[in-house]
């Protein structure tokens, strides 16, 4: 009989890693898994237990859709996705100069307060087609500034609240290093700031989209997923507007994604506890 060495046998992974691969798998493995049962029993109910189509179109007739008007359908979600991304863009940098402003000037967050208050609740149903008539039926500016709007609450707030969480301890540190205000604000305030501002632009990524599409819902220029729901929903073509609203939904993960991407690459640049 053959004596067995330690050599012969193979090694077993540790515990934790073995824990962490299973991790990794099952994030990927169950959303497709939540998919495809979810489109599964779709399919089920207007098949078998006969769901109308105007209620809940099936999602053969979706994808059919979406393959006879798919440049219609993308060309519609880019000019959706441009809205969002300027109105996100300019709300961002509005909403980071006055945070900054508000947290260096005790007058300045004592003055706007108030107003990011009240912007926080303007209501997009009734403001979209304000505008819309203000800047006429052929404008962009409208939609993209409703974009901005629903955009700036969220990073104002989340990087106001970054831009106070310096302690008072490492701003003494940099004094007794003789740092200069900009060094300081780059080596303490920056750093502590970031992960709250990027997650502000995460959480305004979606409501940019949100927010574009409910103002060409309500008028505006023709072109947009919110202007083809409308028209679908109202010529009985359930079908198409559940494809537009799928195509929404598409460009609503894309800016998530993306922001959520940047903030994960972003962060890893972050010395060592300045997050902290």
């Amino acid at each position: 009989m053959t004596a067995v060495t330690p050599r012969d046998v193979a090694p077993r992974p540790p515990r934790a890693a073995w824990s962490a691969a299973t991790e990794r798998r099952l994030r990927i493995i169950a959303p497709i898994v939540v998919g495809i049962t979810g489109l599964a029993l779709w399919q089920f109910l207007v098949t078998v237990v006969g769901v109308s189509d105007y209620l809940l179109p099936s999602p053969a007739a979706i994808a059919q859709q979406f393959a006879e008007f798919g440049p219609a359908i993308w060309s519609a979600a880019l000019v959706t996705g441009t809205n969002a991304l300027i109105g996100l863009v300019v709300g961002t940098v509005l909403a980071i100069v006055l945070a900054a402003f508000a947290a260096r000037w005790h007058a300045i967050d004592g003055m706007s307060a108030p107003v990011v208050a009240a912007l926080a609740v303007v209501p997009i149903v009734a403001l979209a087609p304000v505008l819309n008539s203000m800047f006429g039926a052929d404008s962009q500016f409208g939609r993209q500034a409703i974009a901005a709007l629903a955009s700036f609450v969220p990073v104002f707030i989340n990087t106001f609240r970054g831009l106070r969480q310096t302690r008072p301890v490492h701003r003494d540190l940099m004094r007794s290093y003789a740092a200069s205000g900009a060094q300081s604000f780059r080596t303490v305030t920056l750093p502590t700031a970031l992960p709250y501002l990027l997650t502000g632009v995460r959480i305004a990524s979606s409501l940019a989209v949100i927010s574009a599409l409910v103002a060409e819902y309500f008028g505006g220029p023709r072109g947009g997923l919110g202007s083809a729901i409308s028209t679908s929903a109202a010529t009985s073509a359930y079908a198409r507007a559940w494809a537009y609203v799928v195509a929404a939904i598409v460009v609503g993960l894309i800016f998530y994604l993306a922001t959520a991407l940047i903030e994960r690459l972003v962060l890893r640049r972050i010395p060592v506890g300045g997050a902290q």
